[in-house]
């Protein structure tokens, strides 16, 4: 099973960048996007789906801003949106899908960057969604939170940490629930999982000021972090970087056996498993 998550920063501008071109080379099983922008018929998004794909959305009620959708080809038992408050299902930033006992999810915590009421209202978010976790932990599901979580956990995490000690996104009270997070509470970050030491490979979104994606100075944010039993299956994790549809980079996860038996695949013959096809 392969799950893609990407922050495509307006998912008119990544599709007029190739996002679509790519995807139809990446066999993926479920894709997960973020701050996609667009309300129901804003943009006619099956016309650039690959034949038999199905996408699901959960739209700001702003327009333009925010918003997760969920794409794959195969049909999920249920769909769920929304986690419950307004400034989660106001703001279009929770959609879930279920395969049995797994269920794949887009999440997209806000920003605090835009000042002390937004950074309010991220923090508010993190309380809130404390005890959904909790819950999630404690039923007879697996889970697959994928997203831009607006946090990078620790000093590997992102470029110039030393530098952004004040700042929204590495906070020590942020990086203290992404701590509690992944330890106590059980939750596993996938990608380090796989790869613990990684560092410049690791970043998921730059900047577009001072040249930072040229010089490498990004941030992980972006992650899929899952319950244990389905952690245990990931097998490869990949950031792509070789073409750019958004300020962040699709991160990629293999999980095979998973789920061998997806339902409602409809297409034709397999697709390539090429991870650095680029339209």
């Amino acid at each position: 099973m392969r799950i893609v998550t990407c922050n495509v920063n307006g998912l008119r501008a990544a599709a007029r960048k190739g996002f679509f071109d790519w995807l139809a080379t990446q066999a993926a099983d479920v894709v997960c996007l973020q701050e996609i922008r667009i309300q129901p018929g804003d943009f006619d998004l099956a016309a650039h789906l690959p034949p038999g794909w199905g996408a699901w959305l959960a739209c700001a009620e702003r327009r333009g801003y925010s918003g997760v959708a969920v794409l794959s080809p195969h049909t999920p038992e249920a769909v769920i949106e929304g986690l419950g408050w307004p400034g989660c299902d106001g703001e279009g930033r929770y959609l879930e899908i279920r395969f049995g006992r797994l269920s794949v999810a887009s999440l997209y915590l806000p920003s605090g960057s835009a000042g002390e009421h937004r950074q309010a209202a991220k923090f508010d978010f993190m309380a809130r969604i404390d005890a959904r976790l909790a819950s999630m932990r404690a039923d007879d599901r697996e889970y697959i939170l994928c997203g831009d979580w607006n946090i990078a956990h620790r000093e590997a995490d992102l470029k110039n940490w030393k530098g952004n000690l004040k700042n929204s996104g590495f906070l020590p009270e942020e990086r203290a629930w992404m701590e509690a997070l992944l330890g106590q509470h059980g939750w596993v970050d996938v990608y380090r999982r796989l790869h613990p030491d990684t560092t410049d490979d690791c970043y998921t979104w730059w900047s577009n000021r001072g040249q930072a994606r040229a010089k490498n100075v990004g941030w992980r944010i972006d992650y899929q972090i899952a319950t244990p039993g389905a952690a245990a299956h990931a097998g490869r994790a990949h950031v792509y970087k070789e073409c750019w549809f958004s300020d962040h980079a699709p991160l990629i996860l293999d999980y095979p056996g998973l789920l061998p038996d997806l339902p409602g695949r409809v297409d034709a013959a397999p697709q390539p498993r090429a991870l650095s096809a680029c339209p």
